[in-house]
């Protein structure tokens, strides 16, 4: 493992929030759920997510779901128990989704701080594990939480995780395996956990959780940097609640493009209205916006669900 000093500190860029008074609506996807991963695949975006509701994150599944426009949505059931497993007993935390080599694969916090893999032959389901972790209790520093996969333009893939410090490696073909000296590590500005990185053109954008999930002030930050591991260059917020509006810590977030166009979505998860907390927190969908001179626009969560019909262009075409 290696880490990686040259983060620069600009100053951070503020949009102000939305100041809406519309009564919010419940998530599209009912019931408690959390720290969603997202992508489009065959023509449909194909969400899991950390299930929630009960004290201590106690869930051992994963459900997934599928729309055509974020706005309907299809329960697949279970597509993963980390019970299943050979090695973890519980705490299904954090989901990650990739597509390649034919197969599909379904990355996984388990046991409070270790990270696996399940694969199946549907994107749906259901999921087997490979039977050990990718990464241990202990194998990094930090805590090994919140996978994140990244799948660059030359077709390599990029693990993500960690909560206090983040890590970064590029994986072999197979999807799994990896040089543990290649391990790049950071730790962007407050950040807690939850990294995530995309590319647009030739930007790449690290963004992360800054804050407890559990805080009404749980939220998004970013970076934007020249390649998949890094340098990077912090920028600011990108998400954060709206306290006016009852719209609590948004955070842990996923970014998707949807295929054959330039739209994009971002879904994360706040304390559920009403009456949500950090352990009853619903999902959200919003557009992201990438401003003309490289930066992201701060997403303002909207008053109503997103409708964003999946083009037939993008069918067939597994992003």
């Amino acid at each position: 493992m290696r880490i990686d000093s040259n983060f620069t500190i600009a100053e951070p860029l503020h949009v102000g929030a939305g100041t809406s008074t519309a009564t919010e609506t419940p998530s599209p996807i009912p019931g408690y759920f959390a720290d969603p991963t997202i992508a489009v695949v065959d023509g449909r975006y194909l969400v899991f997510a950390t299930t929630d509701g009960s004290p201590d994150w106690g869930s051992t599944a994963f459900r997934a779901f599928t729309s055509h426009d974020l706005l309907t949505w299809e329960d697949h059931g279970v597509a993963f128990d980390v019970r299943d497993s050979a090695w973890a007993a519980g705490h299904a935390w954090a989901p990650a989704y990739a597509h390649a080599n034919g197969l599909h694969y379904l990355y996984f916090t388990a046991d409070r701080g270790s990270i696996g893999m399940a694969v199946a032959e549907a994107a749906a389901g259901p999921y087997v594990d490979t039977g050990r972790p990718l990464v241990a209790e202990g194998d990094f520093a930090g805590v090994a939480i919140d996978p994140a996969i990244f799948t660059d333009d030359d077709g390599a893939s990029y693990l993500y995780w960690g909560n206090s410090v983040a890590h970064g490696v590029r994986l072999g073909a197979d999807m799994v395996s990896f040089d543990p000296a290649q391990v790049v590590s950071w730790v962007p500005r407050d950040f807690r956990e939850a990294a995530w990185v995309h590319r647009r053109g030739d930007s790449y954008y690290l963004s992360w959780s800054v804050d407890d999930t559990r805080s009404e002030d749980y939220q998004v930050h970013y970076a934007t940097g020249s390649g998949p591991l890094g340098p990077w260059r912090y920028r600011g917020v990108l998400l954060c609640k709206d306290a006016g509006r009852g719209i609590l810590a948004t955070g842990h977030h996923a970014i998707a493009r949807v295929a054959g166009t330039d739209d994009w979505v971002v879904a994360y998860h706040r304390f559920a209205i009403p009456g949500g907390n950090g352990y009853h927190r619903e999902l959200r969908f919003d557009r992201l916006h990438h401003r003309p001179d490289g930066l992201l626009e701060q997403v303002v969560p909207t008053a109503e669900p997103l409708c964003l019909p999946v083009p037939a262009v993008a069918h067939g075409a597994p992003e």
